[in-house]
């Protein structure tokens, strides 16, 4: 099946689409803020570019999206009904990638954290921020 945009509007869509500075993002640093922690973002020279990097506690926190990291069993995951073995692939490949990262910070002694988007909808951030703390000090 075919995309239901043309070129131009699918390139407008695609180019509005965050990497970093995401909603979720934006509320868990705000917290990590508020409750006094210090962090560094994005360090380019960390493998998978951690959203969030607490270097006195030796932690990385990845703020994943759900559809685009493939959560499974999750309701905001979904591959698109247009091309469907691109998406599969590419959310394949996104998840590879995060599994490498992931390997490479533990093997260089880092704690990761994954935190998922669905985690900081509306009824559920508060009990997902509130655990963050005493995770991150554990």
């Amino acid at each position: 099946m075919s995309d239901v945009h043309d070129k131009k509007t699918r390139s407008y869509n695609m180019s509005q689409i965050r990497s970093s500075n995401t909603k979720p993002e934006l509320l868990v640093r705000k917290f990590l803020q508020a409750q006094g922690f210090r962090y560094s973002l994005h360090n380019k020279k960390l493998p998978g570019k951690p959203d969030i990097v607490l270097r006195k506690y030796k932690t990385i926190i990845f703020i994943h999206g759900c559809f685009w990291h493939g959560h499974s069993n999750c309701k905001y995951f979904k591959i698109p009904k247009t091309r469907t073995q691109w998406w599969t692939d590419k959310i394949a490949t996104n998840k590879a990638n995060d599994v490498k990262a992931r390997k490479a910070l533990k093997k260089e002694g880092w704690k990761v954290m994954v935190i998922w988007e669905c985690k900081l909808k509306k009824g559920k951030v508060e009990k997902t921020l509130e655990k963050l703390p005493c995770a991150i000090m554990n």
